[in-house]
């Protein structure tokens, strides 16, 4: 296992406080955290190289400090059942995103398994100027941009904090299982809470912190995407 800390070096070495999602990935499964493996691939050869070993179906994601909603730009390819299927993937990436985001910094896509879809929560946290680092868990998706579905805890949480944030959000029966849908794995769901509420007490220097989505299972869960933000050194 790598030194936790070192995509935060990294970062700090090159002055950014924003680690790409191959660094924050690579930091929360140091931590514990269950997070898809993603690979930073510079060519289409590193690639495919990446999921023949990662396994497909594979995903590939624009790595672009530039470039904050990957899908707009054409910076997302899902469901590529091989390695023909990633390097076509990788040579239209590189197209659109030079066409849509001319002048971006580009460095690579990041190669990770596709995920089964599950029920989408998020979980993430902030820092109050007041009261310090903050965490937030709420259904993913439409529930968290249009209807504001989100609970809040000040860090670090307690084992009764989980289990109450999760219940408090409107959404909960969602998760409970409605209309013949199996419910989350609610255990799951509560020790990642727990897990970033303690990432988040031992890194003061993270400044923000989202899993969006995580993935919720009837057996697990799993966080696909990560975003990490330093605090101003």
């Amino acid at each position: 296992m790598s030194d936790g800390n070192g995509p935060i070096a990294a970062a700090r070495a090159d002055g950014r406080t924003l680690l790409t999602e191959v660094e924050s990935k690579q930091l929360l499964h140091d931590a514990g955290i269950n997070v898809t493996q993603a690979r930073l691939a510079t060519s289409a050869d590193d690639a495919v190289a990446a999921a023949d070993d990662i396994g497909y179906p594979a995903v590939l994601k624009v790595v672009s400090g530039d470039i904050a909603h990957k899908s707009d730009v054409g910076g997302v390819e899902l469901n590529l059942g091989d390695g023909d299927a990633v390097r076509a993937a990788y040579d239209r990436m590189m197209s659109a995103v030079a066409e849509a985001a001319p002048g971006s910094s580009v460095d690579g896509v990041s190669v990770q398994q596709m995920a089964d879809q599950g029920t989408e929560v998020i979980i993430g946290t902030t820092t109050d100027p007041q009261f310090g680092p903050v965490l937030a868990f709420g259904l993913g998706g439409i529930m968290v941009e249009v209807l504001r579905d989100v609970a809040f805890r000040i860090v670090p949480l307690e084992a009764r904090d989980a289990r109450q944030i999760v219940r408090e959000i409107r959404g909960y029966p969602v998760l409970e299982g409605v209309r013949g849908q199996a419910g989350a794995d609610l255990d799951a769901l509560e020790a990642m809470i727990l897990q970033v509420s303690e990432f988040a007490n031992e890194h003061p220097e993270v400044a923000e912190l989202d899993l969006n989505p995580v993935f919720a299972y009837p057996d697990g869960a799993i966080a696909v995407d990560a975003r990490v933000v330093l605090a101003e050194d």
